[in-house]
């Protein structure tokens, strides 16, 4: 099953295929979705991105449960999204 990982952007810059990808995901899909962050961001980047559970999707707001927490995303800061495969399992500690 083939996933777009980024779509048509607006001239806001927002991607809407992004949108259309997640909202027509079931919760707990795991997800990576880029978002532009606030101008006044202490790490100066203009995107980061959050990889995760999809816990949400409509026309307003996306979020994601990360393993710092849940990142709610609004739509107008989306940039690209795409199912991810489920994340390894963990590795055992050395010398156990």
């Amino acid at each position: 099953m083939e996933h777009p990982t980024s779509g048509s952007t607006s001239p806001s810059g927002t991607s809407s295929s992004a949108l259309g990808v997640l909202a027509g995901l079931p919760p707990g899909t795991r997800v990576s979705v880029r978002y532009a962050l606030p101008a006044d961001d202490a790490s100066g980047l203009p995107l980061t991105d959050a990889l995760g559970e999809l816990l949400a999707a409509d026309e307003e707001s996306v979020t994601v449960r990360t393993r710092r927490g849940d990142v709610l995303i609004g739509a107008g800061d989306l940039r690209a999204a795409r199912v991810v495969p489920p994340a390894p399992p963990r590795r055992r500690p050395r010398g156990d």
